[in-house]
């Protein structure tokens, strides 16, 4: 007979969790499967810990984005945002839907045209692009959105070194009324320096001013802001009508736009809170539609949002390496995972799910990483059934950032896996190895 584990007793405060209409409200649901495949299944094929992403809930939430903002704005052009996530599967299920590539960076863009985007279908945003990389995005047609006024500059000066008339938008900061203002990027529109800009570009004849830009910030939660912004945008492309008789082909709102995740701090849950992608689509195209615009010069809306289209199409897999009690009397569970690979843990309450069936007893407990790092906490507190070693569980939306802003810290990278619309499952980023990390690494013939 197997001894039976002995756990010495403990007093703790009850505690029954927030209540409404039905009782306490409990999340102790286990789940055993993503999509129609056993989380156990995908485990054992491809180890722990495991990120998997959802072919069919990336396209669901493309499609019903694309729709929403559609019937509302005859002229609508989504740009995956490939900071959010630039695993090549991913971006291709993107493109395939139809959406052209937003890029920050050389090694971005140089991504999108490998996963095949034409270059006219890329828009390259960000503060920092070198001399070769504006000179081969202009040869391209790129959509080039310039932040600053040494950028500026620079393109006049490649356009007439190359013999070359980049399309260029500007990126245009104001404000929202959201705070702390994300100034930092563009040129500002209230104190005049977006105007500023529009007419040295119109005035060297060098380059072609097509567009307008603004990204107000990330994880927004105020449609209202959204409306602020259409309406500077507007009122620029208005004036460039009026004063240089040149339309504005298009109107950029950036991204922004939150998953349902809930942040760190937050009194009720992110699906409680967050508004609807509806609600930021009419704060947007009413705004524009109302404008006065005549219906041949209607801006092209664009939108490189990304988290909202991704992040509840991830998870995340993981094993309980053991368990322990704090000096508190807590129980603490340590995992296989930590935040060098949920990144996002930083600012997000992660909704964290048993993998198997378990009892009726939930206790509080702190959910740490396997990392020496005293921060290496993916909940720090969080009321769940006991967990024993061996156990797994599962991670919820977790597919915006954490592959892009993971570390390789102690421990290595694990694999990634797509189940697509057939749920068979492919590894589209295999996990690391030493001898992957060490191929890298050259060691001086003295220190040999």
């Amino acid at each position: 007979m197997e001894k039976v584990r002995y756990e010495r007793p403990i007093i703790q405060k009850m505690n029954t969790g927030l209540m409404n209409k039905f009782g306490t409200r409990t999340e102790f649901e286990p789940v055993t499967h993503i999509e129609s495949v056993s989380v156990k299944s995908l485990i054992s094929d491809y180890g722990s810990p495991l990120f998997v992403i959802s072919e069919k809930q990336i396209r669901r939430n493309f499609q019903n984005a694309t729709r929403i903002f559609k019937t509302r704005y005859p002229k609508v052009q989504f740009a995956w945002s490939y900071k959010t996530n630039y695993m090549n599967a991913v971006c291709q299920i993107f493109h395939q839907e139809g959406s052209w590539a937003e890029v920050v960076s050389g090694f971005e863009y140089e991504k999108a045209l490998g996963n095949g985007v034409a270059g006219n279908k890329i828009i390259f945003n960000g503060p920092i692009k070198t001399d070769s990389e504006l000179v081969k995005a202009a040869q391209n047609g790129s959509l080039i959105h310039i932040d600053h006024y040494d950028e500026l500059y620079s393109l006049i000066r490649l356009s007439e070194e190359f013999d070359i008339k980049p399309r260029v938008a500007i990126r245009v900061n104001m404000d929202t009324g959201i705070y702390p203002k994300w100034d930092r990027f563009g040129f500002n529109f209230e104190n005049g320096q977006a105007w500023n800009a529009i007419t040295r570009i119109i005035n060297s004849e060098k380059l072609e001013l097509v567009g307008l830009h603004c990204h107000i910030g990330t994880f927004m939660l105020s449609p209202q802001a959204y409306t602020i912004a259409a309406k500077c945008l507007c009122e620029l492309a208005w004036s460039v009508k009026e004063k240089f008789n040149k339309t504005i082909q298009y109107l950029d709102l950036g991204g922004g736009f939150p998953s349902t995740n809930t942040l760190k701090g937050a009194y009720l849950p992110g699906s409680d809170t967050v508004p609807s992608i509806d609600q930021f689509a009419d704060a947007i195209t009413d705004v524009i539609l109302g404008f006065g615009f005549k219906q041949e010069d209607l801006p092209l809306l664009v939108l490189e949002t990304g988290r909202a289209l991704i992040d509840d199409a991830g998870f995340l897999l993981g094993t309980v390496l053991a368990t322990k009690r704090l000096s508190d009397g807590r129980r603490a569970t340590i995992l296989d995972f930590g935040i060098n690979s949920l990144f996002t843990s930083f600012w997000y309450e992660h909704k964290v799910s048993p993998a198997q069936a378990f009892g009726d007893y939930t206790e509080e407990m702190v959910l740490y990483g396997p990392l020496c790092m005293n921060i290496d906490v993916i909940r720090e507190s969080v009321t769940m059934p006991p967990l024993e070693k061996g156990n797994h569980l599962v991670v919820h939306k977790v597919g915006a950032y954490n592959m892009t802003q993971w570390m390789q810290f102690i421990t290595l990278r694990p694999n990634v896996v797509l189940i697509d619309n057939e749920n068979n499952t492919h590894v589209i980023r295999k996990a690391e190895s030493l001898e992957y990390l060490e191929s890298l690494e050259f060691v001086p013939e003295h220190l040999k």
